[in-house]
């Protein structure tokens, strides 16, 4: 199949260039004038898809290199681009910025190749006005395979500044597209691990994007951008399917190897073929149901793991753990994905009945997936609040920042993963999980220290590291067919 959907990668030299503010504008401009836009954002980041959610009334999508491989980039962007008229990907730090040490890998620079996409560069221009000239060139000039095809310029101080870069900008050769006033940033407050997601600011959040998009369509030549997009090249290849790859890719049995013989791709051994597993029904033939933690403390999940879920048979359910004082009805299994349980701490725990309901279900033996805050959710307490006793640890805030994307190896069997699956995945968090005994690790670690990490319990799989189960379907599957014999 051939996807020929208009698209553009929003780039900038650097982190805090506004990536965001032109990402988010244009998306809502352009939905705003009619179009159809898929959103799309590089890189492992959960929070500015809530965003680009916002803007557009569709799904935001990551597209990662690293977690998924760069032979998925492409099949899983045609999939959440089906049906538009247009897409826009936010790229992620500067445009050639990559995975440690790994050159182009995962880089907004190495995305726009694999798309075949035109860039458009958001420069800072507050601090400078000829030198934009050099800052650009050096752009374009340094990887001749990445297409620059626009400058947005951000933070214009006034008309003369604006015409002192686009003459400067002349000798480039590369078009200016917009150029944005300095003025008051739209309000999108940070904190610890970056923007306050979606979920938590309601019609704070819808106002800051209806700002976004004011500020885009008054500073950008829209259909300048939108000509740009339709000049990408097409793209050949199957389109991602959740139920082709489930039913192709369960889980390997493989063993257990010692981290000291990891070999050098992680996913090598996941070659070859691959036994067939159950559908996920149960003895009456129903799909079972799989709630999934959501509400404003557990906003950060990959779109594709509900589908997967679902292709595999089963029936996802979501559930709010502040609100909700009881799991869905006839829940077989649990997913709690990542979050701020830090900054509701108090109200999760004061959530009593819920707590008691999760460790209910997790010593029953159902099958538990947890990543990051699900992982602090299920510990004994949280900075000395009691949260659900699942695993005997206990979390706290830290001042130290985790973070970085990682090879995995599964070092114990579990409902998630058999021992000895590999995947990519990402850490992000500024807390620290002290362990009691008991558990077995979930994963191990190659970089940047060779280390084990996370819990495997009865059916529960807890653990810091994020990881996007398109990179290995088969995970999704083999959850599954835990929950119906479970």
């Amino acid at each position: 199949m051939v996807s020929s959907v208009p698209r553009l990668v929003i780039a900038a030299p650097s982190s805090g260039s506004g990536k965001t503010t032109v990402a988010t504008g244009l998306m809502a401009a352009l939905s705003a004038r009619g179009f159809a836009v898929s959103p799309h954002k590089v890189g492992p980041d959960y929070i500015d898809p809530g965003y680009h959610s916002l803007a557009t009334g569709r799904v935001g999508r990551n597209l990662d290199a690293y977690l998924c491989g760069a032979g998925l980039v492409a099949p899983l962007f045609a999939h959440g681009a089906q049906g538009c008229d247009i897409a826009v990907v936010e790229g992620v730090m500067g445009l050639y910025d990559g995975a440690a040490g790994q050159g182009e890998l995962a880089s907004t620079a190495h995305v726009a190749k694999l798309l075949r996409a035109p860039v458009v560069l958001v420069v800072d221009a507050s601090s400078q006005s000829r030198s934009v000239a050099a800052l650009v060139h050096g752009f374009v000039s340094w990887d001749p395979e990445v297409r620059v095809g626009g400058v947005i310029l951000n933070k214009v101080a006034s008309d003369r500044h604006e015409a002192l870069l686009r003459e400067a900008l002349e000798s480039v050769g590369v078009p200016v597209l917009g150029a944005l006033r300095r003025a008051a940033p739209v309000e999108t407050p940070s904190r610890h691990l970056g923007l306050v997601p979606v979920a938590e600011r309601g019609s704070v959040a819808v106002e800051a994007v209806a700002a976004m998009s004011a500020q885009v369509a008054a500073g950008c030549d829209l259909p300048g951008l939108v000509a740009l997009a339709r000049s990408a090249g097409s793209l050949a290849g199957a389109v991602w399917d959740a139920g082709e790859v489930v039913a192709s890719s369960p889980p390997p049995p493989l063993p257990v190897p010692a981290l000291g013989a990891l070999p050098p791709d992680p996913r090598s051994a996941l070659d070859g073929p691959r036994p067939q597993t159950p559908d996920g029904l149960d003895d009456a033939g129903r799909a079972v149901r799989v709630a999934v933690a959501g509400g404003s403390a557990f906003t950060f999940s990959y779109a594709e793991h509900a589908e997967l879920l679902s292709a595999a048979g089963a029936q996802v359910v979501a559930f709010d753990p502040l609100r909700d004082e009881e799991l869905p009805d006839g829940t077989a299994g649990l997913v709690i994905g990542g979050g701020f349980p830090e900054v509701y701490a108090s109200e999760l725990s004061a959530n009593e009945s819920l707590r008691k309901a999760v460790a209910e279900l997790a010593l029953s033996g159902a099958p538990v997936a947890a990543e990051c805050a699900g992982l602090l959710y299920l510990c004994r307490e949280l900075d000395g609040l009691p949260m659900c006793g699942v695993l005997d640890a206990s979390a706290r805030m830290s001042e130290r920042l985790t973070l970085g994307y990682r090879d995995a190896v599964a070092v114990s069997d579990s409902a998630l993963a058999g021992a000895g699956t590999r995947m990519r995945g990402h850490e992000f968090h500024r807390t620290l999980v002290e362990p009691g005994a008991g558990a077995a690790p979930a994963w191990g670690m190659r970089a940047p220290e060779r280390r084990v990490e996370g819990f495997v319990e009865r059916g529960v799989h807890a653990s810091y590291l994020h990881t996007h189960w398109a990179s290995e379907p088969g995970v999704a599957r083999r959850f599954v067919e835990r929950c119906r014999t479970s």
